[in-house]
């Protein structure tokens, strides 16, 4: 499955621990990526510099559903699960 353009639900959802270039720190759950552009598709992809996490996500149908609200819901509920918060 191919990414749905103007989407970019996988780049603003989930937390990202690993440095990011222009987010040393990785990013929270729910903050758009420093390298999504405006169009919602990663500047870094394909690049060495994509974290291995976000090389490693793939689209599917389960995940990305049939709308970007639908992504964004089923990301945030995978968040929620795998928080390390308490």
């Amino acid at each position: 499955m191919d990414c749905r353009d103007n989407c970019g639900a996988c780049c603003i959802s989930p937390s990202i621990s690993s440095a990011i270039p222009g987010m040393p720190n990785g990013k929270p759950a729910g903050v758009r990526c420093i390298q999504l552009t405006d169009q919602n598709r990663c500047k870094l992809f394909g690049k060495t510099e994509r974290p291995k996490v976000c090389a490693a996500l793939m689209p599917s149908e389960e995940m990305c559903g049939h709308s970007q609200s639908e992504a964004i819901a089923y990301l945030n509920m995978l968040e929620e699960q795998t928080s390390h918060k308490r």
